[in-house]
């Protein structure tokens, strides 16, 4: 088993971050600074923003939580698209009514939209991008592969889709309503499933030698667990992430990228 092990290349990130960052603030006057929104208390919302707020701290990047009323997001973030100080404003998902989560989300401006999530682009989504340096750092070539994406949702299966079609990659989608997952699994050459669902992706779903991503994050019995089964990490055949460290510091690592891209554009 080869292990796509995040943690090491997010090291490597991290120290050229923080030399960007130190750049900006000697040359620019100035210092970079993220914004979240926390409407729901959750156990591993409060885990992500920690870990993002540490993060933040150790390359110099300011992070300020704002924990507020959904009713309240519309107005908080409008005031924070007016601030020149702020360079990236991200909505900590999800929120409590999923119905507004494009309302709120549409308000953040496009150029402080860190996340990537609204409808004007001018960053791409941290985990897809976090992906993506996960496989190019351990050279995983997607060339003439067949690639199965499993969820289609906004923060990852459907940005991740784009990005792989936009590259001429050969990839198909199982969703909800695909009918025979485990047989669209068993023809692909690289699967990254990220739905949330513990251990929705067993061992007899997967041919050999193929390469695993395991993007999905779900609490079970109190614990913070992926979509792969344990079964398949009794494999000896395959690539694949660990089940901590391996898509997850990386995405933290995209999401500064882009906050420092933001604070870079505010300077020109």
């Amino acid at each position: 088993m080869k292990i796509l092990n995040g943690s090491e290349i997010a090291g490597f990130i991290k120290e050229r971050q923080a030399k960007q960052v130190r750049s900006l603030k000697q040359a620019n006057n100035i210092q970079p600074k993220l914004a979240i929104i926390q409407i729901k208390d959750d156990p591993i919302i409060n885990t992500y923003i920690r870990l993002k707020s540490k993060y933040g701290q150790d390359i110099g990047v300011e992070v300020l939580v704002y924990k507020i009323n959904q009713k309240d997001a519309t107005a908080t973030i409008k005031k924070l698209n007016q601030d020149d100080d702020v360079h990236g404003i991200i909505v900590q998902l999800p929120v409590k009514d999923t119905q507004q989560t494009d309302e709120i989300l549409q308000t953040v401006s496009p150029k402080k939209d860190v996340d990537g999530l609204g409808s004007t682009k001018y960053f791409d989504p941290a985990t897809p991008m976090a992906i993506l340096w996960l496989l190019a750092g351990y050279n995983v070539d997607l060339r003439q592969k067949e690639i199965l994406l499993i969820g289609q949702g906004k923060l990852v299966g459907g940005p991740l889709e784009k990005m792989f079609k936009d590259s001429g990659y050969n990839v198909s989608v199982a969703g909800r309503d695909t009918k025979d997952r485990a047989a669209e699994a068993k023809k692909a050459d690289v699967i990254i499933t990220a739905t949330g669902s513990p251990a929705i992706l067993y061992s007899t779903m997967i041919k050999e030698n193929v390469v695993v991503v395991d993007a999905g994050v779900a609490s079970e019995d109190g614990k913070t667990v992926g979509d792969v089964a344990d079964e398949v990490y009794q494999r000896s055949d395959l690539t694949i992430t660990p089940k901590k460290g391996g898509v997850g510091p990386l995405t933290v690592c995209a999401l500064f990228e882009n906050v420092i891209k933001a604070a870079r554009l505010s300077a020109n």
